[in-house]
């Protein structure tokens, strides 16, 4: 993976020795004497040089903004840990704060490569589009950074795209997946490694429409909410799926599911696809059993973290569903090194995240790579455009149209919710979705070749 130099050889060419023969001194007849033997060729001799090391004229900068207090945090550990075992990863050392980072606080990591000094800076959002907004101006006003990466709400990425933009500095999104983010929202300096709701909803219906015929659906009425509802209505539309009501949306801060369960248990449907992130899902899920809709219907939802599955799945042991990653699941010499990395350090395997914040790492440093060290926002972007990388979920490639991360996902069968190394799944299939180009519609000639709007063309 790591680019090579081609090794400048040296050739030094050595000369042949010729022996003359001196004429008599008389008038005598010349005798010719034999021609001394000539001497045999010596070698080439090869020297190889150093290869010409990568040098930053200063340290590259990488602000990494995520959720370590918040609603989410429990996504933001994913990423924080996976971030640095990324960079350890792609730079071929530990950090400067050694092998096992604090995910409880914020602080500097310092990364090498070859001369090139890499710091990443530490914030935490709390997932709060304001705090989020503070701290990505102090990380560029104040410590100059070259790079943002982050963060884990939708919500408070869109705040951090104009930002990046405002600033023309690179942004790599990693794990939030609202469509918008590389749709309407989109800015050429805005890239993710994280999948959309689209790739999502593709992956998610190859499985569900395996199983069932009717659905409905309900999900937070916010821009990742619904994003998710019209990718899985036109993704599971496009298998042979039914939606026999329409879409239900509940507010984010919602906490009595009741009046929205009362509407999916009266839908006559066959499951009920849900989308929503954070402690809402608890409530969510309390309702469906309080109106017997766990009874009654199958839970057509993608595959969640290590540790929430018990809790909200286990009534689900044989169904077959997707999930964005799974450590099981691929099947690559980067993942087997994640894997064998974060048990040791962190306790945990990796989670559902964690394939996300480690691409987002191995993406900073071959974009500084490709650029030869230059932190410049308009070459880090010309750079990362189109690029093709391999991470812990095998090749990605970094979609030039609207830079979407066309990534695997994952369709596995629910084996068991007690394994305590969260070995819960029987492998099923890979899919590699590529979803439609979502751009504005004054951005759509950047689409060119690619589905526009919609999968099914509407």
């Amino acid at each position: 993976m790591k680019a090579l130099r081609t090794l400048a050889f040296l050739l030094v060419a050595m000369s042949m020795i010729l022996a003359a023969c001196a004429p008599a001194a008389t008038e005598a007849p010349v005798v010719e004497e034999a021609p001394a033997a000539t001497e045999a060729p010596t070698e080439a001799v090869v020297v190889e040089e150093e290869p010409a090391g990568l040098t930053c004229a200063e340290p590259i900068k990488v602000g990494l903004i995520t959720d370590a207090s918040g609603a989410l945090a429990i996504y933001g550990a994913h990423i924080l840990r996976s971030f640095m075992l990324g960079m350890e990863y792609a730079t071929g050392a530990a950090g400067s704060a050694g092998e096992k980072f604090d995910l409880t606080a914020t602080q500097d990591n310092t990364f090498m490569i070859d001369d090139c000094e890499i710091i990443v800076y530490v914030r935490d959002d709390g997932s709060n589009p304001e705090n989020t907004a503070t701290v990505a101006r102090e990380l560029i006003d104040v410590q100059g950074v070259n790079i943002l990466v982050g963060t884990v709400s939708s919500g408070a990425t869109a705040t951090l795209q104009g930002i990046a933009l405002e600033n023309k500095i690179p942004l790599i999104v990693a794990p939030a997946a609202a469509n918008d983010i590389t749709g309407v929202n989109f800015n050429e300096y805005t890239f993710r490694t994280s999948r959309n709701n689209y790739q999502d909803a593709m992956n998610e219906c190859i499985a569900l429409t395996q199983q069932y015929e009717t659905f409905v659906q309900i999900a937070p009425d916010y821009a990742f909410g619904q994003g998710s509802a019209a990718a899985f209505r036109d993704a599971c539309s496009l298998q042979g799926a039914e939606f026999v009501a329409d879409d239900i949306f509940a507010p984010l801060d919602t906490t009595d599911f009741t009046p929205y369960m009362e509407q999916i248990a009266n839908s006559g449907a066959e499951a009920y696809i849900v989308t929503w992130a954070g402690s809402g899902f608890v409530s969510l899920v309390q309702a469906a059993k309080d109106q017997g809709v766990t009874e009654s219907m199958a839970l057509g939802a993608t595959f969640i973290d290590n540790v929430l599955m018990p809790t909200f799945f286990s009534n689900a042991v044989g169904t077959t569903a997707g999930i964005l990653y799974h450590y099981s699941a691929p099947d690559n010499a980067i993942n087997d090194w994640l894997v064998e990395n974060t048990k040791p350090r962190y306790g945990v395997n990796p989670d559902l995240f964690d394939g996300d914040g480690m691409n987002a790492a191995i993406l900073v440093v071959e974009a500084i790579k490709a650029t030869s060290g230059n932190a410049n926002g308009d070459a880090l972007k010309a750079a990362m455009e189109g690029m093709t990388f391999e991470g812990p979920k095998g090749a990605v490639y970094i979609r030039p149209e609207d830079h979407v991360a066309i990534q695997d996902m994952y369709i596995l069968k629910l084996v068991n919710v007690t394994d305590p190394e969260a070995a819960y799944y029987e492998y099923v299939d890979t899919s590699r979705p590529e979803p439609p180009c979502l751009l504005p519609e004054a951005l759509k000639d950047r689409c060119g070749s690619l589905p526009y709007g919609s999968l099914s063309g509407q």
